[in-house]
């Protein structure tokens, strides 16, 4: 027998329940992965809570981890018993000793990097990869916003920018969290609590605003982001950690300047076998070369998920947060 997470209602961090099942034996093009670590991110909560269906209840939840290869379906070729691997995207049940997905989303991880670490940036790397290098391709000097620089998605994204001589501007709640933005890399950080993001951000850029507004936030940020964008740029809409962006007239984006607007995914981006491993090739290179460190700020057995999911939801945690069976 082997221990999951798993849920059989929507709701709330109460409806997470660790249960005892028979190990999957993976189908052909599958592979079983002994977890060594887990990754926890804000789509979790997502499902949990009902905001993204699962495809059936009682599920598993999570699509982020790190650890060995235990076994292997038929077909799968590129992967071998033993071999240290680590995956971002697949079916929800990662939260589990033991995860079967199939091996094409599944990456082999350098013996440099940590399993710890691997799950705590899999999903949050390479999404910060494609809204940096792909979503829109920033280029030195440019100036950026980024909310959320202090959580993980963030924390990776303000070290990413400095490597590439981007000036990232990032909003956080606190003092500690400029702070730890300033630290990885941030140019310049802006209180939401106690500052006009909108304001503040034309003041640094000379009444120009920026080219480009990465938005984790959603609803409460949308007008915001908007505003804070010059004529003609993008508003990249990745998240909606407030809630779901509703009611838009699509007018707002001529009204405010000819705007762009997309809304991307890892899924939309990692969508062949090829891509995804180039993705995880520039985000290994970036981990090895030391350019980008993951901050671990809080560990978690996975029995406490619940609480986990919790903290990440009130916006008690910095950097990342992982789960170990």
């Amino acid at each position: 027998m082997t221990q999951r997470i798993q849920f059989s209602q929507t709701g709330g961090p109460e409806v997470l329940e660790m249960t005892d099942v028979t190990p999957a034996e993976p189908k052909a093009g599958e592979v079983r992965v002994k977890n060594h670590a887990i990754g926890l991110n804000f789509i979790d909560i997502y499902f949990r809570t009902g905001v993204y269906p699962a495809p059936g209840l009682p599920s598993g939840l999570g699509t982020e981890g790190a650890g060995v290869v235990e076994a292997l379906g038929e077909g799968v070729t590129h992967l071998k018993e033993g071999d240290r691997v680590a995956y971002a995207q697949g079916p929800l049940g990662a939260y589990a000793e033991q995860h079967v997905l199939p091996a094409e989303k599944v990456v082999k991880l350098p013996d440099a990097i940590a399993f710890e670490t691997a799950a705590a940036c899999m999903l949050k790397g390479l999404t910060v990869q494609y809204l940096l290098r792909q979503t829109f391709r920033v280029q030195s000097g440019d100036t950026i916003l980024f909310h959320a620089a202090a959580g993980g998605v963030g924390s990776i994204a303000c070290q990413w920018a400095r490597a590439l001589g981007v000036k990232l501007i990032g909003t956080v709640g606190s003092q500690e969290k400029a702070d730890l933005a300033m630290s990885n890399g941030a140019w310049k950080t802006i209180d939401y609590t106690r500052e006009n993001v909108v304001e503040r951000v034309r003041e640094l850029t000379n009444g120009d605003g920026v080219p480009v507004v990465y938005d984790s936030v959603g609803k409460d940020t949308w007008e915001t982001s908007l505003d804070c964008l010059r004529k003609r740029g993008l508003m990249v809409s990745f998240g909606n950690s407030s809630g779901s962006v509703e009611g838009v007239n699509v007018a707002i984006l001529n009204q405010k300047g000819s705007l762009y607007l997309t809304r991307p995914s890892l899924n939309g981006y990692a969508d062949t076998r090829e891509r995804f491993e180039q993705m995880c090739s520039e985000l290994f290179t970036m981990l090895e070369s030391g350019k980008i460190k993951v901050d671990i700020a809080q560990r978690y057995p996975l029995e406490k998920a619940g609480e986990a999911q919790q903290a990440l939801a009130s916006r008690k945690t910095t950097g990342s947060t992982i789960l170990l069976p």
